[in-house]
């Protein structure tokens, strides 16, 4: 352990020697350390935040569509009416299932006229979302076709201002309804189950009877122990007794897709760790240069070590110690930098996708790992190199 601290002390004092140069050596690892712990940490926060959005949304179940590469789109069309013979004619593999309808409307509330998504809402709560004031639509409105709102907190504050919608009329599409509660802000409201942040919903019972026709898809939730394939099979067999043997229709998992999204977010973000994994490749090359250039400028020295006793081991070691602490001062710079980038970057992240713990451990790692690596895999042929010179030619040199 001595000889190791020795060895430290005089690769230190070598480094000091030429600070220029060792400084200029660093800006690169710093620079590579830097982004690899930027991009990892910013990109799993947002990969956090996304995933606790759409969490929040619970369990979507399947969703059926009509197949629109069919040669007859419209006569497939599903009805309002098919949700009900669906449950009813696959009891055992369907719990539920709603008719699922959206629309942009006119909603005019206080002198406001705007026209904004509407989305027809169940009786029963498959989600965690929050409310910021007021209370969820019920299975009382769904079975009384009960004409009240809820709505995101976005647009109360388009129509009403913050704090004051509940209770209040809004019109949509012409038609009264009272408003009985608004959500909390959704963070990442790009993945609402709307697609945007100021929207409203009402029963899907009452939506029925302002927008008649066909609807957009149906909802279904499988019981425990059934398959998608179970639940398709049941579903396209009804749809097509009710529509014809002709008709088609898709029937996807939303879970399977939220998840295959969440995979692909994270794959994102582990290239574009790799990418900046890349500045830390050059960054190495440049550790191997400089040490190289060292072993050349120090060969009389290398040579007077070897001339008093000094081991090819010895020689080595020394060399690839210098290495490492020029790798991991330039990592522990970069990575402060880093960390720094990563506090700085959290708050707009939060702000836009949500809250989201950020791994430091896993980043410290990487950082502290990273930087040895570079040391170690690009500090060892000069090492080894320096090691290996002849005393008698060191000398002459």
């Amino acid at each position: 352990m001595t000889r190791f601290v020795a060895y430290g002390l005089e690769a230190l004092e070598a480094l000091w020697r030429n600070r220029a140069r060792s400084i200029l050596t660093m800006v690169g690892m710093i620079i590579g350390t830097a982004s690899v712990i930027a991009v990892l940490g910013i990109g799993k926060a947002a990969s956090g935040g996304i995933t606790n959005s759409l969490d929040s949304f619970g369990n979507p179940g399947y969703f059926v569509s009509v197949d629109e590469k069919q040669d007859d789109p419209a006569a497939a069309q599903i009805q309002y009416r098919d949700a009900a013979v669906v449950a009813a004619e696959n009891p055992d593999t369907i719990a539920y299932a709603f008719p699922s309808v959206q629309r942009n409307y006119h909603i005019k509330a206080n002198g406001v006229d705007y026209i904004g998504a509407v989305s027809s809402q169940t009786g029963i709560v498959f989600d965690t979302l929050t409310l910021h004031e007021g209370r969820r639509i019920d299975q009382t409105d769904v079975q009384g076709a009960a004409h009240v709102t809820l709505m995101s907190e976005s647009l109360e504050r388009r129509l009403f201002g913050s704090g004051q919608a509940l209770g209040q009329v809004v019109r949509i599409n012409g038609v009264r309804f009272r408003t009985i509660g608004v959500y909390d802000d959704l963070k990442a409201g790009i993945f609402s189950n709307i697609g945007q942040s100021d929207y409203i919903e009402i029963p899907y019972t009452t939506f029925s009877e302002i927008a008649p026709g066909p609807v957009d898809s149906l909802q279904v939730y499988p019981k425990n122990g059934a398959s998608l394939e179970d639940v398709r099979a049941g579903v396209v067999r009804s749809l097509q007794r009710i529509h014809g043997p002709n008709a088609q229709y898709d029937v996807q998992d939303a879970i399977a897709f939220l998840s295959a999204f969440e995979k692909t977010i994270d794959v994102v973000g582990y290239g574009l760790t790799a990418i900046g994994g890349v500045a830390l490749l050059v960054a190495g090359i440049g550790v191997m240069n400089i040490m190289l250039v060292s072993v050349t400028e120090r060969t009389r020295e290398i040579g007077i070590r070897k001339a008093i006793g000094g081991s090819a081991r010895d020689i080595s070691t020394q060399f690839l110690m210098e290495a490492v602490i020029l790798s991991l001062l330039g990592g522990g710079t970069g990575m402060i930098l880093g960390v720094l980038i990563v506090l700085v970057a959290y708050g707009f992240v939060s702000t836009l996708l949500g809250p989201a713990p950020i791994p430091w451990l896993a980043i410290v790692a990487v950082a502290v790992g990273f930087s040895m690596l570079v040391g170690v895999v690009f500090g060892t042929y000069p090492a080894i190199r320096a090691g290996k010179l002849d005393p008698i030619e060191a000398l002459r040199s």
